[in-house]
């Protein structure tokens, strides 16, 4: 039995889970919380450990520490949480600002107030080492593909649970099996049936994964997560020439362009509104052209990806949506998945209305050709799962 401890680490933010995992009864979540406006990771971390120790839980009795990483230079997987780890995310802070730096801190703190913890690191890269190279290689110079540009995809740990959870729910066990023992058996299991499937992960940032047998194929995130959909804020895909053009034309700064694509692009930049897509949806029933847009680009990008996956698959047998946007909002995936009609999708729309709020399940009618899904996310289950096995095993 271990007691793994999750940590959730964003620019200003710390939260955290404490599992006890037991072959026997598997994963059980015993105390979450968290803190925002956090400027000293190692205060924070302390404070969180104070905490457990005041709900029964001793600091000492914590086996392990395990983090959802971000983006490594040259380095994916699940590993332990070392100076290696910790100089392939320093090496990658400039093109993930938002995410490498606050989770390098993290991890030297854990090092220094918890050292008999192990630290283990999940790279959220971890779930696209099976890709296909095409979908990985861009058409770059080959001295740009080895210092590291190239499609790495992201939302690993939602995806993967994706994968495991719509198999299940689609009567696919052999496929949800392959997909949970991924790291385990080191890439998918050789199945007679190719179950394909791609999963819609729309939250505050988005992504949409292409799965065959519970192993990604490729998504729609690229070098960064800055890439494909556009997310709450970003911009999501945008064509190489538009920096330099945006940058001569309006004379700001590199800096500043990236300052624009990361704070200002996205969801937020098309609408005017918000970057919350509720009050898009509210100020688009009320009219608003602009917010009308947003969900309408937002609809024809995820749809656009489903396309793009449906074709590199040869078909799909399940959709499946998870994330905030995607598990809540039915008229969402109405709205995305209308088209898909001509493939012989078809909404229960009673089922479709039932499934928000963690509710999960089929959402296709019986006389569907193409299975639909909502799944209730769970990343920290994947991590602190996945960590177990590697201290088993290590």
């Amino acid at each position: 039995m271990k007691k793994i401890l999750i940590a959730n680490v964003g620019s200003t933010s710390y939260k955290y889970t404490l599992f006890e995992i037991s072959e026997e009864e598997g994963a059980n979540r015993l105390v979450r919380g968290g803190m925002e406006r956090v400027s000293d990771y190692e205060s924070a971390i302390a404070e969180s450990l104070s905490d457990l120790e005041s709900k029964g839980y001793k600091a000492s009795g914590i086996d392990a520490v395990a983090f959802k990483t971000v983006l490594g230079k040259n380095l994916s997987g699940l590993r332990e949480a070392d100076d290696a780890v910790l100089k392939a995310l320093d090496d990658m802070s400039f093109v993930a600002p938002a995410h490498n730096p606050p989770y390098a801190k993290a991890i030297r703190a854990f090092g220094k107030i918890l050292p008999d913890a192990r630290r283990v690191a999940l790279f959220e890269t971890s779930f696209y080492q099976w890709a296909d190279p095409a979908w990985k290689r861009y058409a770059v110079p080959q001295t740009w593909e080895e210092i590291g540009v190239r499609r790495n995809g992201f939302h690993g740990a939602s995806h993967k649970y994706a994968a495991e959870r719509a198999a299940e729910l689609c009567g696919e066990p052999e496929a949800a099996e392959s997909a949970r023992m991924l790291y385990v058996n080191n890439g998918p299991l050789e199945l007679p049936k190719r179950f394909r499937h791609i999963n819609c992960h729309l939250g505050g940032s988005s992504s949409v994964c292409g799965i065959v047998n519970g192993a990604a194929i490729g998504t729609s995130m690229g070098f960064t997560p800055q890439s494909g959909l556009p997310q709450n804020n970003r911009v999501g895909d945008l064509d190489a020439m538009a920096l330099p053009f945006a940058m001569a034309t309006l004379g700001i700064s590199a800096e500043e362009a990236m300052r624009q694509l990361s704070k200002e692009g996205g969801l937020l930049g098309i609408s005017g509104v918000s970057n919350d897509m509720r009050d898009i949806h509210e100020a688009a029933q009320n009219g608003n052209s602009r917010a009308q847009l947003a969900i309408d680009v937002q609809a024809y990008s995820a749809r656009a990806y489903i396309g793009w996956f449906m074709a590199q698959m040869g078909g799909v047998d399940a959709v499946s949506f998870s994330g905030g946007m995607g598990e809540n909002n039915p008229w969402l995936r109405e709205l995305i998945l209308k088209p898909l009609e001509g493939f012989g999708l078809k909404l229960d729309s009673e089922k479709n209305l039932e499934c928000t709020k963690g509710k999960e399940g089929l959402i296709s009618s019986v006389d569907s050709k193409i299975k639909v899904v909502a799944v209730a996310a769970d990343e920290e289950i994947v991590i602190a799962r996945e960590a177990a096995r590697y201290l088993k095993n290590s």
